[in-house]
């Protein structure tokens, strides 16, 4: 028997790894605490594709266009104040008031745990804010591939 799990086990699997040797593992695993008596839980859960790092690229030089090229209500805002703003009119975000007075935050708007869909809508709301605003985007044709 081997040392007993005092920690969750937890690994990803993609349809590339090896998954009848994470099976085998976990298997061990499970074995000794059966043998110890330990009651474990066991869950299996599929994994939900998330943006890739292409969109995100492209994301991150649109929002940086953006943030060179419009003024907005007199202000000019960063490309990560940009992301906030945007990716909170993508969907319905919490607003509640900060901890200094008269301060607002926005929770909920992450774009690192959007969807590859949720991710194109981002985008897409980006590029074609900036196009009615007049801004030439200049992120390279390889991030703009990131529908395909």
């Amino acid at each position: 028997m081997t040392q007993l799990l005092t920690e969750p086990l937890e690994q990803t699997v993609t349809p590339r790894d090896d998954v009848r040797g994470a099976f085998v593992r976990f298997w061990e695993k499970a074995k000794d605490l059966v043998d110890s008596g330990t009651p474990f839980e066991l869950s299996l859960k599929p994994k939900r594709n998330t943006r890739s790092l292409q969109a995100n690229a492209c994301m991150w030089a649109h929002l940086a266009d953006i943030s060179r090229q419009v003024d907005w209500y007199g202000h000019r805002l960063a490309a990560e104040e940009w992301k906030e703003v945007l990716s909170a009119s993508l969907r319905v975000q919490r607003v509640v008031p900060g901890v200094d007075a008269g301060s607002f935050v926005v929770l909920g708007a992450r774009t690192s745990r959007m969807s590859i869909q949720e991710m194109g809508e981002m985008i897409e709301l980006i590029q074609a804010f900036g196009v009615e605003r007049g801004v030439r985007f200049t992120a390279p044709a390889w991030q703009q591939e990131w529908a395909r």
